[in-house]
């Protein structure tokens, strides 16, 4: 079987210019005695804003990687997808993030929920999983309850997943189901369940991406309890475990963190918690990368700094249809978002001061940064303009990127 490894992380690149300088950043880190594997992720809605191919990605990675003569695993993901979708990423990806949330709540039969009812007799009572403290406590109507709000979103994921199989072959790809673009995080209890019949659909399943408790907005940091945060990713740790030893599913299963990128307030807590269990972690990013590069071509000079504000000026204009389809990740304060009498006078060094996800700096604003971060459909419609100039100015850029990756994400992640 295609095996993830214990530490993987998802790199985003709208535009596929920064493959190089993010594969630096985990070569950096290998240096220094952890090794990181790289995951180069883009979903169907971003390829559909954009206008780009599956192939892209695994074009410009693959050249990354030659380049730089990097000889552990690496991969590229499809990032979301669904039965409808699946197919224009069979020839490129090999490892497929499987999105059932529309799923989540949708009626199963009741032949379906007595079924698994039947074949779970485990779950009822009392549960005593190493490592929670306090045990798991199910009811048969409790159980019930969690059985027809996710049965269906299971049985879904058991039908993606066997349609790449049938095209792929078993074994040939890594599967990840993703329940995380929802409205409410899933407890231990019904992540239990929920692998229960995950294993039952015989998904041979190496990462899940849960939602976890408090906000995880595009491009800045985590809002919400930290303990309540920690003791829920150590409790789904501790899930993980059982589920595997229980049903069988696969011994390198781990937690996904999607909308990983930038949520620095609790990387501490992730990389302890991950120490302390011995587990293993994937952490999906993606709209940083394309942030980093408006940063560097505001620091690029007068040119670079124009495009900026005339995409942020378009992005004003167009607010509403930018931001719609990310709603339930972003919290836009219209009222912090200077307006373009202010950003005429902004040269390149506050904009990138603007943007750079500093929060400390006085110039940071993350209300810009949110609305830049879901804007990046606009580049693509500035066409060579936005990538002659990626090209350009390769140098600035790529140093953003890999410092961006390496010291605000990688190292307290992974080195501490």
């Amino acid at each position: 079987m295609l095996r993830l490894s214990r530490f993987s992380f998802g790199v985003g690149d709208r535009f596929a210019h920064q493959a190089t300088a993010q594969l630096k950043a985990f070569q950096q880190v290998l240096s220094e005695g952890v090794q990181v594997i790289p995951v180069w992720n883009k979903s169907n809605r971003e390829h559909t804003f954009i206008g780009s191919q599956p192939a892209s990605v695994r074009a410009a990675a693959d050249l990354a990687i030659k380049q730089a003569d990097w000889t552990l695993p690496w991969h590229t993901d499809a990032d979301h997808i669904r039965l409808e979708t699946v197919d224009r990423f069979l020839d490129s990806s090999d490892f497929f993030t499987i999105d059932v949330a529309d799923s989540i709540g949708q009626q199963p039969s009741q032949e379906a929920i007595s079924r698994f009812l039947k074949n779970h007799p485990e779950l009822f009572g009392n549960l005593h999983i190493a490592g929670i403290e306090e045990s798991i406590f199910l009811s048969g109507d409790a159980l019930a309850q969690i059985v027809t709000k996710y049965l269906v979103a299971a049985q879904e994921a058991g039908r993606i997943y066997r349609y790449i199989a049938n095209k792929l072959g078993e074994g040939n790809f890594i599967a990840e189901v993703s329940m995380d673009e929802t409205d409410s995080p899933q407890t231990p209890q019904e992540l239990l369940v929920i692998l229960a019949a995950l294993a039952d659909e015989r998904i041979a399943l190496q990462t899940i991406a849960p939602k976890f408790t408090g906000r995880f907005n595009k491009g800045v940091d985590y809002v919400g309890d930290l303990d309540r945060f920690a003791k829920e990713f150590q409790d789904d740790l501790c899930v993980l475990a059982h589920a595997v030893e229980r049903y069988g599913l696969p011994d390198n299963l781990k937690l996904s963190v999607h909308s990983g990128s930038d949520k620095y307030s609790i990387y501490p807590i992730i990389r302890q918690a991950v120490a302390k269990a011995q587990a293993g972690l994937h952490i999906k990013t993606a709209g940083t990368t394309w942030l980093e590069e408006l940063i560097g071509l505001s620091e690029s000079g007068d040119e670079g700094t124009r495009l900026v504000r005339d995409i942020y000026a378009t992005a004003l204009e167009q607010i509403g249809s930018l931001t719609e389809p990310y709603a339930s990740v972003i919290d836009i304060r219209m009222s912090e978002l200077p307006d373009l009498n202010t950003v005429e006078k902004w040269d390149g060094h506050r904009w990138a001061n603007t943007l750079r996800h500093i929060p400390t700096h006085p110039q940071y604003n993350s209300n810009v940064r949110q609305l830049l971060h879901v804007s990046f459909k606009l580049a693509a419609k500035k066409g060579t303009r936005y990538t002659d100039l990626l090209k350009e100015h390769s140098e600035i850029i790529g140093r953003n990127v890999y410092e961006n990756l390496y010291e605000r994400h990688m190292k307290p992640l992974f080195l501490g």
